[in-house]
Order: structure tokens, then C-alpha cells, then sequence
């Protein structure tokens, strides 16, 4: 399943400046999600990160790959509506930096869901090289 940016939406409640994902490229609903933000210099962040050389903050990466988690989560029947909420990041590792013209692939897969809680391990890619790793967790509210 691919959705847009409009039928993200309506899936997750951020919208811009705050949307960080352009596309969903696969998704299982509740198990995994595969997005795409394709980096621009117009981003509004990087007037001030830095002004002189490019680079897309870490905790953007990590927001990006939380929401691509949110759509898999959210996107289950019983949980449509609802809004998925950051309750802790692991092991968040930075090993390349994301800077305007990369294309970041965004992949989550639920890894554990106990209630209304639950885990992702996350991973962002330039090409086929790890940008960005971390365990994720979140908490689903109304």
C-alpha cells in the first residue's frame, strides 16, 4: 500500500512545518511501516542548522521515524482516530548525516505491544547505508 502526504493525514495528526514523512511505501497495518522524506535545502530548519552547513537534526530523523511507526500503528481498525504518543527512545545511534538533495527511507516495525504501549525498532537509510537506528516506544492515547 502507498499513501501520500494528504492520506497520511488522515492518519497521523502532524501537519506542516511538522510532517516529516512525504510518502508511505509499504505498510502492514500494526507491524510495519516504509516511508520516504526527501530532504530539501527550503526546509525551515536549516536556517538555523547550521547556516553553514546543512545538516538535518538528529531528533528530526527520530521524529520522521516516529511517525512512520505511528502510521503502522495507527493505521489498525481499532485504533483509527487515535494519536500515538512518544514514551521513550533507546539506543539512538547517528552514523551519517542527512543534509538537503538525500532521500531518507524510513522503516519501523513493531516490535512488542503490551496495551496501549509498544516498541519499534527504527531505522533510516541514505541508499542502502544506516543513517540512524533506535528502539522507539509509544504510547497509543484517544
Amino acid at each position: 500500500m502507498i499513501l501520500n502526504s494528504n492520506e497520511i493525514q488522515k492518519i497521523i495528526p502532524h501537519r506542516y512545518p511538522f510532517l516529516l514523512v512525504d510518502r508511505i511505501i509499504e505498510l502492514e497495518s500494526g507491524k510495519k511501516a516504509v516511508g520516504i522524506k526527501s530532504v530539501s535545502a527550503n526546509e525551515m530548519y536549516f536556517c538555523g542548522h547550521f547556516p553553514k552547513e546543512h545538516v538535518m537534526p538528529g531528533v528530526l530523523i527520530i521524529e520522521a521515524l516516529a511517525q512512520v511507526g505511528a502510521v503502522a500503528i495507527l493505521s489498525e481498525v481499532e485504533n483509527k482516530g487515535k494519536i500515538a504518543y512518544f514514551a521513550g527512545i533507546k539506543q539512538a545511534k547517528f552514523r551519517q548525516k542527512v543534509i538537503p538533495g538525500d532521500c531518507l527511507r524510513l522503516e519501523t516495525e513493531i516490535i512488542k505491544v503490551r496495551g496501549s504501549v509498544g516498541i519499534g525498532k527504527a531505522t533510516a537509510y541514505i541508499d542502502d547505508n544506516v543513517c540512524c537506528e533506535a528502539e522507539l516506544t509509544f504510547a497509543i492515547g484517544k
